[in-house]
């Protein structure tokens, strides 16, 4: 494949047919690494049976693990970090790294003339972000940036619903993230708090489902959990309440403290119909009611396990981008203008008071 792809509103147009192979380069093995590794090797039969052979290389700076990994799903390991991977040829690069070094990543691949897949978010902050945009707009980058829920079955049947009229008119929403176990304290300190680390994946998939922007944010909080996380400057549940563009309100909840289990949820409530994403035999609650028995499944324990074919789709979809088939399924200027309510959630749960969302006259 080529390693300079051309860009037509964000798809890179491939000259070269028939692309017999695509090459991803992985930076970071770490927990999300580990799990992207996995997903593309699972993905190459797909790939395979459309007569594309999925190769990829990795590097981590802890060698002995990327080897590892590499022996593990039948990767090349390459040493020499991103300079390495990118000069060893490859025709797209995934950033499974921590959160401060996407910008340099990003612009590496942008400089390679290859698509980027990005963990969110694009940079620390959003002020941070912002050169980034310019950056990948100058040099006509492509870049997908991971919000792994506008590929989960239960939220594209929702936008089916929503596009088709049969939800009609929204009233409401409600969404939820609870997570079963808080991460590490020494992660909650550097992960910019609750809201920006779990919520920013609700405050997404909903601009994502209505198409509206979110204007303003009114947060509250609370600590009963472990000590640890308030000193750490950050809040174990949150709820925040939203204002669309066009009146909607909804509600966006998140806790690291839900003890049955991993639990996302969306209630969509409209004038024609209700429907909720995640409920299911696995949903982490249990029914007060006398005789239900519903749900009764084991719940999932982690984001992992609860999204499991939705990253495996996340990346199919990358590389679909990368064959030019496609186009761009989660733009970075998606990602900051989540990133953007989110820091107005902060700043709201910080201030006790409704703080107005930011909303850029013209995008990038």
């Amino acid at each position: 494949m080529n390693h300079r792809f051309p860009v037509n509103h964000g798809v890179p147009v491939n000259h070269r047919f028939p692309v017999n192979h695509v090459t991803l380069g992985l930076v970071g093995v770490g927990r999300i690494g580990v799990m992207h590794a996995r997903n593309i090797a699972a993905l190459r039969e797909q790939f395979a049976a459309r007569g594309v052979e999925l190769r990829l290389k990795l590097t981590d700076v802890a060698e002995e693990h990327a080897r590892n990994v590499a022996a593990e799903v039948g990767a090349e390991f390459v040493p020499g970090g991103a300079a390495g991977l990118v000069g060893s040829g490859v025709d797209a690069l995934v950033v499974a790294t921590g959160t401060l070094t996407h910008p340099e990543l990003i612009r590496a691949g942008v400089d390679a003339g290859i698509p980027v897949f990005c963990e969110k978010p694009v940079a620390g902050s959003v002020a941070d972000s912002l050169p980034v945009l310019e950056y990948i707009a100058e040099g006509g980058g492509v870049v997908q940036i991971g919000h792994q829920r506008r590929f989960d079955a239960g939220y594209l049947e929702v936008k089916r619903r929503l596009d088709a009229g049969e939800i009609g008119w929204i009233h409401s929403f409600r969404a939820m993230t609870g997570d079963m176990f808080p991460p590490s304290v020494e992660f909650i300190a550097t992960s910019g708090g609750l809201f920006r680390d779990c919520s920013v994946h609700d405050f997404d998939i909903l601009r994502w489902l209505t198409g509206r922007e979110i204007v303003e944010v009114y947060s509250k909080g609370s600590n009963n959990g472990d000590p640890a996380i308030g000193e750490a400057g950050d809040v174990d549940t949150a709820l925040a309440v939203l204002t669309f563009d066009d009146g909607t309100v909804g509600t966006v909840s998140a806790t690291r403290y839900n003890g049955a289990g991993h639990d996302v949820r969306l209630e969509v409530q409209g004038s024609k119909s209700s429907v909720m994403v995640g409920l299911d035999d696995k949903t982490a609650l249990r029914s007060a009611e006398p005789g239900v028995a519903f749900p009764a499944g084991e719940a999932h324990k982690t984001f992992a396990e609860r999204f499991d074919a939705a990253y495996r789709a996340e990346l199919a979809a990358f590389v679909e981008l990368v064959l030019g088939e496609r186009e761009n399924p989660c733009t970075p200027e998606d990602a900051v203008a989540a990133s953007r309510v989110a820091d107005a959630a902060q700043e709201s749960l910080e201030s006790g008071r409704p703080v107005r969302v930011e909303v850029p006259a013209v995008q990038l």
